[in-house]
């Protein structure tokens, strides 16, 4: 009896809780938040965060010259830098590569938008209620989960094909990359180099760049999501602004 009771009292406080949140959401300055609208905001903020990432990330620079996702070698490659001098103009060829890894994904960003917007368009009314309320990451965690392999296929061949391109002189960036590790493996493979303890770098470069690439746009993604949520200044349609509006009354109350 003791635990029926117990029971109906947990489902009388969780309903309570629901009904306050669903007040909350439901209200605002400018007339009921209907869930079609919860839905609609939730996706015009993926969508603008979206495109506000790649559009920085395809600028110039936009990879190369942020410490946030600037793209460095493979892990795979520490070895290379910490014996640079083993190499004749090795440091020269390190930049080199760096340089070109970046710009390879600066290239490849700016294809990155429609994909991620073809995937947006498929949240549920459900998923919006979950994002909204959820953590200030939450939007973009759904899209990670949700689209990350999808955008993985779709984004590689865009990768490899900004890898093949000739950028500089004629030159690509797995040209650079090969050169590099090429010239590295020379020195690894020799019988001084395997008394040294140095070993052979085998990356495939397309599959750590695609991997690193869409880190730092969903991370640039993270941030535009984060702006929407507390900034009124970037709630720059008047449903993002009731959407998320509901959340800064939320917050009030409490």
């Amino acid at each position: 009896m003791k635990i029926k009771l117990l029971a109906l009292l947990l489902m009388a406080v969780l309903s309570a809780g629901c009904a306050e949140l669903m007040t909350v959401l439901q209200t605002s300055g400018s007339g009921p938040l209907t869930e079609a609208e919860v839905a609609g905001g939730l996706r015009e903020a993926l969508i603008t965060g979206a495109k506000n990432s790649a559009q920085r990330l395809a600028a110039e620079n936009g990879y190369y010259g942020d410490a946030l996702v600037k793209i460095l070698l493979p892990d795979e490659a520490k070895v290379i830098v910490d014996n640079i001098s083993r190499i004749p103009g090795g440091d020269k060829l390190v930049e080199d590569v760096v340089l070109r890894i970046n710009r390879a994904a600066e290239d490849a960003a700016k294809e990155v938008a429609p994909i991620f917007v073809s995937s947006i368009t498929q949240m549920t009314i459900s998923d919006a209620f979950n994002i909204l309320t959820g953590a200030d990451n939450a939007a973009t965690a759904y899209l990670r989960i949700t689209t990350y392999d999808q955008l993985y296929q779709l984004y590689r061949p865009k990768i490899q094909a900004s890898t093949e391109k000739k950028i500089v002189g004629n030159i690509s960036t797995k040209d650079s990359w090969n050169t590099l590790t090429s010239k590295w493996n020379s020195v690894a493979n020799t019988l001084a180099g395997k008394l040294a303890g140095l070993k052979p770098v085998n990356t495939e470069l397309d599959d750590f760049l695609t991997t690193k690439a869409l880190s730092g746009m969903f991370l640039k993604v993270e941030g535009e999501e984060l702006k929407i949520r507390k900034e009124v200044s970037a709630r720059v349609t008047p449903l993002l602004q009731k959407v998320f509006g509901s959340l800064d009354r939320k917050t009030t109350m409490n």
